[in-house]
């Protein structure tokens, strides 16, 4: 099959033919349709990821069709459409027996623990516990970015975070998660703050659904801060979600909470951060994570999703095919993400 493939960690990958991938007993090889370019692989083609082993192909985020299947495997069949959280849940350890596959101690992830998405085909373990039927109507960029950044922003503002209707988010760096963050908050009811250095984010921010947008170019934190909760009102934020993955965003987003707020991070970090414990503490704001979400907590997403009120594939604004991914994975360098979505296009659905 032919796979971006890289050698050494930060060298610029190289599409070439490597071997098919083989379904382990209860997993599948799914004949990849299309997957997202997401910042989270970037990060591991630089090193930032100890569970890469190489050389690897990287990508999580992704829908196809199933090719073959282990013996072990009974809910699915070859030539059904799938995707799947990047969190492959084993579904026997205690965090898995508790609803939290998202955490499993005995987790996979394509892209990371294994080769990855970037390729025509990819293997999938623990078939039964994770994959997820879609339905062949449903676009491609819609069903590919479920695997991730609508996943963790899901999970993150609804379970995590609870958000409630009427409530204020602000959602600091609208790249694709960010973007994901600003549509889900405005589909539940939140009255959605974007904040971004970039005049294309923003303005894809609220065209996402944001009510209100914050330019923090040129701005120091204390001032973005007084930015955001002057947009917010008497009322302040209640929920802040920071999805960049830097230091300084992170206490921006924490400090422009109300007391009693609750901040979801999603954005990775190269190296753990500091930020204001002392806010936290002293306003009692709560600091939650979100790392995806199990495959049991899919129907809802999905069923936003078919209706209509969700529309994943809106934030795809480039698509590509496989030969120019590693070129675009390398310019997720650049000091300003681009606004919106990239998905690579490897093999085109044929629907019924």
């Amino acid at each position: 099959m032919r796979a971006v493939w890289f050698g050494r960690f930060g060298e610029l990958p190289e599409l070439r033919e490597v071997p098919d991938p083989v379904a382990s007993a209860a997993g599948v090889v799914v004949r990849v349709e299309a997957t997202g370019l997401c910042r989270s692989d970037w990060h591991g083609w630089l090193g930032h990821d100890s569970g890469i082993a190489l050389p690897h192909v990287p990508g999580h985020e992704l829908v196809g069709v199933i090719d073959s299947v282990g013996a072990e495997v009974r809910r699915f069949r070859i030539g059904q459409r799938v995707t799947v959280p990047f969190v492959c849940a084993c579904g026997d350890c205690p965090d898995c027996a508790a609803g939290n596959a998202q955490v499993c101690r005995n987790q996979t992830q394509p892209g990371f623990t294994h080769w990855g998405s970037y390729a025509e085909l990819v293997a999938l373990h623990h078939a039964d516990v994770n994959l997820i039927a879609v339905p062949d109507s449903l676009d491609a960029g819609a069903a590919a970015l479920l695997g991730c950044r609508f996943a963790t922003a899901h999970r993150g503002l609804a379970h995590q975070a609870r958000l409630a209707p009427g409530e204020t988010l602000v959602v600091v760096g609208c790249g694709g998660v960010g973007l994901s963050a600003v549509m889900i908050g405005a589909t539940l009811g939140a009255t959605v703050i974007a904040v971004d250095i970039s005049a294309a984010a923003l303005d894809a921010a609220a065209r996402c659904g944001a009510a209100h947008t914050v330019d923090s170019s040129g701005l120091d934190d204390d001032e973005a801060v007084a930015r955001i909760r002057s947009a917010a009102g008497s009322a302040g934020v209640q929920v802040s979600v920071e999805a960049l993955g830097r230091e300084n965003t992170v206490s921006i987003a924490i400090r422009s909470l109300a007391a009693r707020g609750r901040h979801v991070q999603i954005g990775l970090l190269a190296e753990n951060p500091r930020f204001p414990l002392g806010e936290v503490i002293a306003r009692e704001l709560s600091v939650l994570g979100s790392h995806g979400m199990p495959a049991a907590d899919y129907p809802a997403l999905l069923a936003l999703v078919e209706s209509g009120r969700l529309r994943p594939q809106d934030l795809v604004d480039r698509r590509i095919t496989l030969a120019e991914a590693p070129a675009a994975l390398a310019a997720m360098s650049a000091p300003v993400p681009s606004a919106g979505v990239t998905l690579i296009e490897v093999a085109p659905h044929s629907r019924a």
